[in-house]
């Protein structure tokens, strides 16, 4: 046998071998490049909604208030100002100065507010007399309440706004949720300490 015969088979054989070797890194690449393909369509498919934050106008639109009402966004936080009538704080005193706020913060219009913006991360209540002078504050972050807890906030909050006047006990347990689940400010002029 010829040694130049047997390179030549050898070479063959590794010429063969190398063939498969490449199709196989060729397979491997390929398959790596599909899953890396996959994994950023998946990153990309589970990112979150773009944040969306209301302007004033649409959180005013919100509420139902007679008059009295301004509304700022300070950040992605809607902060309402509500005048509360003198003659309600004198009559009521302390209980309607301190409820005031929550009146408005644990309403249908808040949760909506919280649903339908994403990036609305709270709402603050400010309550104030016709003069300006500030009478009680609360603030209510988005992730306070889950559907359980809000539809009990619903619930105080609703007979309080249709009962509270003759029942005023209502207003203190809507007092005491508020109290129990938001950030709260009283001025000592109105509610002494």
């Amino acid at each position: 046998m010829d040694g130049s015969s047997s390179s030549g088979v050898g070479t063959a054989a590794r010429e063969k071998e190398r063939q498969v070797l490449d199709v196989r890194i060729r397979g491997t690449l390929r398959t790596e490049m599909a899953a890396m393909v996959m994994l950023l369509m998946g990153i990309w498919a589970c990112q979150p909604p773009e944040a969306v934050v209301p302007r004033a106008e649409e959180v005013e639109g919100y509420y139902e208030v007679p008059a009295g009402l301004t509304v700022e966004m300070v950040g992605n936080v809607a902060e309402l100002t509500v005048r509360q009538p003198t003659g309600q704080l004198r009559r009521g005193g302390t209980l309607w100065a301190k409820v005031g706020p929550y009146v408005y913060l644990f309403s249908q219009e808040t949760q909506s507010l919280f649903r339908d913006f994403n990036g609305l991360a709270g709402v603050r209540v400010v309550t104030t007399t016709p003069a300006g002078r500030e009478v009680a504050r609360a603030f209510l972050t988005r992730d306070t309440l889950n559907d359980l807890t809000w539809r009990r906030s619903l619930n105080v909050s609703g007979r309080a706004r249709a009962e509270g006047t003759q029942h005023p006990s209502l207003l203190e347990d809507l007092i005491r949720w508020g109290e129990d689940h938001a950030e709260f400010e009283y001025n000592p002029r109105y509610v002494p300490r």
